[in-house]
Formats: structure tokens, sequence, C-alpha cells
């Protein structure tokens, strides 16, 4: 099972996203499930690393990825709007393959680390 999580900070604003699993639909290299969420987080990435122009933390390994969003860019109106955007397509995705893609949102609790993801 393939489980992304997008993350909010306790001003319930984005502050990374994460992935970690296998969609397991199909064999290796022709698995659309985990093409069309990697693509999609990729792209997501991309989007704020370079359109926004922020500088993100990103750990990345076979079956993991860690987004995270620094604090004073969290209110910036394009990472909101491409955050946003990824999560709607992950949304979708997992409402159709709920055997292969979980979805989960999570809000950091007051007196927990608010600037890294959990997860």
């Amino acid at each position: 099972m393939l489980e992304v999580v997008f993350h909010r900070d306790e001003r319930d604003r984005p502050s990374g996203f994460s992935a970690r699993g296998h969609a397991e639909f199909d064999v290796h290299g022709k698995d659309v499930v985990c093409a069309a969420v990697s693509g999609i987080l990729q792209a997501a990435r991309l989007g704020i690393s370079e359109y926004a122009r922020v500088e993100i933390r990103t750990r990345q390994q076979p079956g993991r990825l860690e987004v995270e969003i620094p604090a004073e860019a969290r209110d910036l109106e394009s990472v909101r709007a491409i955050v946003a955007t990824a999560r709607l397509a992950i949304e979708q995705i997992a409402a159709e393959y709920p055997d292969h893609l979980r979805f989960a949102a999570k809000k950091a609790r007051a007196g927990r680390n608010a600037d890294a993801p959990s997860g």
C-alpha cells in the first residue's frame, strides 16, 4: 500500500507532504498508480522549488519521499495553490484505487514541531 500524507502546521498552512510504500497495482515499472502519484508529487516539489522559488527540504529514497516547506513560505499563494492542486489529484487517485493508495491529511498539534512533516 502506498500512503501519501499532506501535512499542515498549527496555523493550518501547508507544511509539506510525504509518501511511503508501493501501490502494488502492477509489477515494478508498470504500476500506473505509483507512476501517477510520483509524477504529481515530483511536479509539486518542482513547482514549489522552481516556480515559487522556495528552498524546500527534500528527503528521497526508494519507496519514500518527504518534502518540507519552510515556515516563511507557507503563506505564499503560489505554494498554497501548488500543494492544494497536488492534494486534489492524490485524493482523486486514492478514491479510484483505495486498495492501493491511502491518502491522509495531518495537522500539527500544539507543542509539536510544526515545521517538520510527521510520518
